[in-house]
């Protein structure tokens, strides 16, 4: 993941692209397609499961960049490579509890900054297959049980490689080139005969691109990687970091305060404060607080992709099962508030989280408090025909106050939430309208003479 950003970029515009320029073009118009078909299984998903996994879990230090940063010799942080077995790896007990989670969608790392592939690439020859005792392939096994729990597939990659020789940087202070078109060249080849074998063998739905700051779009020619993987995986979606080439926005730990301008997007966040697994960690969010920064991304009509670091071993810290099952018990619950919902109304009438049903006729309300009294939605023009408790099916009495009859201002709706109905985590009000939303976002109307 990204946490500094580089003072020198290297920007390559002579580099010599496995595809031309103009077998570039009639594939990007032959494989483009609908974009908005393309992202329809993303924008009813919702709730995605990332997975970072790598022989930094070995000593619990920080994925790649302790090693960038100067904490520790590269030579120290490579020798993780002897701990990682995998040995209790079991993908199908993975993919079980992704599922449960409600995750319709999950991300692995195929490679991180410090360029340790989890598959048997060809292309190169740092690999957990070739360099550690696991001795294979790691990929392999989880994407099939990805694929029998019909998930959808994203595979996180690196762009930039720490510890290929061809790839210019190696830590904040150590450069091993500034300029060398040549070498630039391989390394740009090696980074294409990687993401060709993923895209050729596995297909994945996803492309989850991370180190693009370092590079131009041109110097990575990112138009001629979406090429590529669409030259033979054409519906596949590609996130934001790719300079510029992306279907959707990736933030990243923080939840946005406003809806991010794009049409699709997704936080990326982690259970405590580390992506992969480190020992002294201790530090996780309660399933509260993570539901609730969930419900956040819901009410912006975005998707939430929660974070799980394994250990060498390959079996999940116990604290980050009990969240993965704590969100299985609540988005089981309250499922049809989540999958297939867009953003809510905005936030001055309701004091709370919102979305809204495809059809725009159902408003659901997440209550991440215990009501003082009724509940209040404000400028509701619609006629309301009934309310009731997501998950519990009780009807809830409602009554609209403050509707005068000589102006077009609409009352303030008021609904009992009684205690006994409310879930222990976040409640959620299903508000059945007689149509499509309509909202008063007037300011108001006084007695006029005229």
């Amino acid at each position: 993941m990204k946490k500094n950003l580089l003072v020198s970029a290297l920007v390559s515009s002579f580099l010599l692209s496995p595809l031309t320029a103009g077998s570039q073009e009639t594939q990007s118009a032959a494989t483009s397609g609908d974009k908005e078909k393309r992202m329809e299984w993303f924008a009813d998903a919702k709730l995605g499961i990332f997975i970072h996994w790598g022989i930094y879990s070995v000593k619990g230090v920080s994925e790649s960049w302790s090693f960038f940063n100067n904490y520790l010799p590269y030579e120290e942080y490579m020798k993780q490579e002897e701990g990682f077995t995998a040995s209790k790896y079991d993908p199908k007990e993975w993919v079980d509890l992704i599922k449960e989670s409600g995750a319709r969608y999950t991300v692995i790392t195929t490679k991180h900054h410090d360029g340790v592939a989890l598959w048997d690439t060809k292309a190169g020859d740092l690999s957990v297959v070739k360099q550690t005792p696991a001795q294979k392939d790691l990929l392999d096994p989880f994407v099939k049980e990805v694929r029998k729990h019909d998930l959808k597939l994203g595979f996180y990659y690196s762009l930039l490689d720490w510890s290929h020789p061809d790839y210019p940087n190696k830590t904040r202070t150590e450069v091993r080139y500034k300029d060398d078109p040549e070498r630039w060249s391989r390394f740009c080849k090696f980074n294409f005969a990687q993401l060709k074998e993923l895209n050729e063998t596995w297909k994945p739905d996803l492309y989850w691109f991370d180190g693009d700051w370092e590079q131009s779009a041109e110097a990575w020619n990112s138009k001629g990687i979406v090429d590529l993987l669409r030259s033979t995986n054409p519906g596949v979606i590609i996130n934001s970091r790719i300079q510029g080439y992306g279907d959707y926005a990736t933030p990243e730990q923080g939840v946005p305060v406003v809806r991010p301008k794009d049409n699709y997007w997704e936080l990326c966040m982690t259970m405590n404060d580390s992506w992969g697994y480190q020992h002294t960690d201790k530090n996780y969010k309660s399933p509260y607080i993570l539901l609730r920064t969930f419900v956040d991304c819901l009410s912006m009509g975005g998707n939430l992709l929660l974070d799980i670091g394994p250990k060498p071993d390959g079996t999940i810290p116990e604290e980050q099962v009990a969240i993965l099952k704590e969100f299985g018990r609540w988005t089981t619950k309250h499922k049809e508030a989540i999958y297939d919902t867009r953003a809510g109304i905005p936030n001055e009438h309701f004091q709370g989280y919102t979305t809204l049903s495809k059809a725009k006729d159902i408003l659901y309300l997440y209550l991440p408090y215990r009501p003082n009294g009724p509940i209040e939605v404000k400028g509701l023009m619609n006629k309301v025909n009934r309310v009731w408790v997501v998950g519990n099916g009780a009807m809830l009495n409602y009554k609209v106050y403050n509707k005068n009859y000589w102006n077009e201002v609409p009352g303030n709706l008021y609904i009992d939430v009684p205690e006994h109905v409310q879930d222990e985590q976040i409640t959620v009000i299903a508000v059945l309208l007689d149509g499509p939303i309509k909202l008063y976002r007037g300011e108001g109307q006084v007695i006029s003479s005229n």
